[in-house]
């Protein structure tokens, strides 16, 4: 039998901020290939799980372990950690003023002719007018740009494993189907892992599987659309089930998945 490499892999993952634990016990695996979709309401830990496998310094892992591509990268630096092939779109990118949006996507596809070539390449494929790349790095940009400039951002950077937060929060319609679009079409050859809390990018981009955070705890994992068709009837009042349907599963000798 083959054994399925998984492009990250988090072990009994605990983390706290500021004495407080955040992330408890953490497990989730993203095989290679694959997209994993990750629920969970406002503050159930989504955001802190990015930040952690990023290796923010003010999330201090308490307990477990973070792989990436068979690596432990636990105790890696942030810049070792993106080398590693991580790529990241924030949810609420940082405005940086004197830094333009181009001085960003040359800093990855590089200079010359080709790089020119594919920098407008990128810029068609999201839809940008040209003139976005001399604006300083997210000032004064719409939701739907900032989306769009995360995305940009990610597409010019290649990376072999992407996370993407809250890709769907905050954007019109049409800008969430053009994102949503170019996100399914460069996932298709890479791995990622995208956080979610209402699911509306489920509609333009195919996932694999998809897993609940509840309280700074992965509680169930399953099959995308029938989680998100559960959320959709019953809110994640539903989702608080999950730790004991597991318990019961498990004692069955059953995968806890839904």
């Amino acid at each position: 039998m083959v054994k399925t490499v998984c492009a990250l892999k988090i072990e009994d993952l605990s983390v706290e901020v500021g004495g407080k634990r955040i992330l408890t016990d953490v497990d989730l695996e993203v095989p290679r290939g694959e997209v994993h979709i990750l629920f969970g309401p406002n503050g159930s830990g989504k955001t802190s799980l990015i930040m952690s496998i990023l290796g923010l310094s003010a999330y201090r892992v308490v307990s477990g372990k973070i792989w990436f591509d068979g690596r432990d990268i636990t105790s890696l630096p942030i810049n070792e950690r993106v080398r590693t092939g991580i790529g990241v779109a924030f949810q609420s990118p940082p405005t940086i003023r004197g830094v333009k949006l181009g001085d960003i996507i040359r800093s990855f596809v590089g200079e010359g002719p080709e790089a020119e070539k594919k920098e407008h390449g990128l810029i068609e494929t999201i839809n940008f007018p040209r003139a976005i790349l001399e604006r300083d790095l997210n000032l004064g940009f719409s939701g739907g740009e900032l989306k769009r400039s995360e995305v940009l951002q990610v597409l010019a950077q290649e990376p072999d494993f992407v996370i993407l937060d809250e890709p769907d929060s905050g954007v019109d319609v049409e800008n969430l189907e053009l994102t949503g679009n170019v996100i399914n079409n460069f996932l298709k050859e890479r791995s990622a892992l995208l956080i979610t809390h209402l699911g509306y990018i489920l509609r333009y981009v195919d996932a694999d599987l998809a897993h609940v955070i509840i309280n700074g705890t992965v509680v169930c994992s399953g099959k995308p659309l029938v989680i998100l068709s559960q959320i959709m009837r019953e809110g994640y009042r539903w989702c608080e089930k999950c730790p004991r349907v597991r318990e019961e599963r498990c004692e069955l000798g059953e995968k806890p998945r839904l």
